[in-house]
């Protein structure tokens, strides 16, 4: 008899019903499981294998708790992180976990989301952290201002947080630099143009566009970033504490990287509004985004996932369809698309491979407790194994100002 044969047994303890109900989630898995697998070891001991009709992605589970499945039947992905804090699963590889789950996001269907009561409860205190100016303000905070040294410590020299974009062979600082080069030559400015970088992050494109002779007015609401960007004294750099809808004057160029996934879907027609205000006709912007599967995406904006509980409150990724009718609504141009998913799934190991050597050595902050650093471990496993599966994707486009 195979694994995926054997019977389960008396899974939930003994509780009527509960048999029933991990059973049931774990045929569910089962069947949505379309390519790839899942060699999973059961809380009494006993072994069973999902999926494996097909080849795919293989991840090992180690479920220790049944606590863990009812963690994640209620709460989707932010549960089954919190059961993984709690110790209920561990697994050698969670990347391969993670990518699995992605790469069979359609026929896994709902599998893997929080239930309604879950959803309703987090959905409201995520909507109470809704990205207006002042909350904003307190959203970009809590992921940005957890201190320069923390993200020093891990990001490549140039302190880019953003996905590199490599070629065969080339570092991390190789690939980041490429990345920036190509938003410049978006830019198609001149030197002594002027540039707006909405969203200027630790300064490393001010840098590279200030070293070619170009002006910047870069905007952030991370004082931390602010900070190290005014110690860099760029020459022909300033820096604001500016909200993007607060921005005016005119601009030969604007620059965005990864900025627009902390807007919000109810605020991306003021995001794509700015930047057509400020811009000189025929201008250009040259944006940086993540893009969410859009077949799936209505799914997604109603839950409320890992990333917006733990790590990133207000965020939201992108859906490249509306946001591309949203842009030519206002008069932008939306040319030279170009997608990278995999090179974020790289970026996101290295960041990884960085960050678990320096949590080695004791060189991350030491007010940063052994939950957080976890917390940060999970995150970045979370996001290479999406960017894996194929479920989202980072993209760079140029809007062009018409008129």
């Amino acid at each position: 008899m195979t694994n995926r044969g054997r019977r389960i047994g008396r899974v939930g303890g003994g509780l009527p019903g509960i048999d029933r109900l991990f059973a049931a989630l774990l045929a569910r898995i089962d069947r949505g499981l379309a390519a790839g697998s899942i060699e999973v070891t059961l809380p009494g001991g006993g072994q069973r294998r999902l999926g494996g009709r097909a080849p795919g992605p293989g991840a090992v589970v180690d479920l220790r708790s049944w606590r863990a499945l009812y963690r994640l039947a209620t709460g989707g992905s932010a549960g089954w992180y919190e059961a993984w804090a709690a110790g209920e699963w561990a697994s050698p590889d969670p990347v391969a976990l993670f990518e699995l789950f992605v790469a069979n996001r359609h026929s896994l269907g709902d599998t893997a989301r929080a239930r309604f009561w879950s959803r309703l409860g987090r959905r409201l205190a995520h909507l109470a952290r809704r990205n207006n100016p002042q909350k904003a303000r307190e959203n970009i905070a809590y992921h940005y201002d957890l201190g320069n040294d923390f993200y020093a410590t891990w990001l490549d020299a140039s302190m880019t947080y953003s996905s590199a974009m490599f070629e065969p062979g080339d570092t991390l600082e190789m690939g980041q630099a490429a990345k920036l080069a190509a938003i410049l030559k978006r830019t198609n400015t001149q030197p002594a143009e002027r540039i707006l970088e909405i969203g200027c992050g630790w300064g490393s494109f001010a840098m590279l566009a200030s070293g070619r002779g170009r002006r910047v007015h870069g905007v952030t609401l991370s004082a931390e970033q602010k900070r190290h960007v005014d110690a860099m004294a760029l020459p022909g750099v300033d820096v604001t504490l500016t909200d993007y809808r607060a921005l005016d004057g005119r601009y030969d160029a604007v620059v965005s990287i990864e900025m627009v996934e902390a807007v919000g879907r109810e605020y991306w027609p003021a995001y794509l509004a700015t930047i057509a205000r400020v811009l000189k006709p025929g201008g250009r912007a040259a944006i940086q985004f993540i893009a969410f599967d859009p077949a799936l995406f209505e799914a997604y904006a109603r839950n409320v996932d890992f990333i917006q509980t733990y790590v990133f409150p207000g965020g939201l990724l992108i859906h490249e369809p509306e946001f591309r009718t949203i842009a030519e609504r206002h008069g932008l141009r939306w040319e030279e698309r170009y997608g990278f998913g995999p090179d974020y799934a790289e970026t996101l190991r290295q960041w990884r491979e960085r960050f678990d050597a320096a949590d080695a050595e004791g060189r991350l902050p030491v007010d940063l407790d052994d939950g957080f650093r976890d917390l940060w471990r999970y995150y970045l496993m979370y996001c290479e194994g999406g960017f894996r599966g194929g479920g989202i994707d980072v993209v760079q486009v140029t809007l062009v100002k018409e008129g």
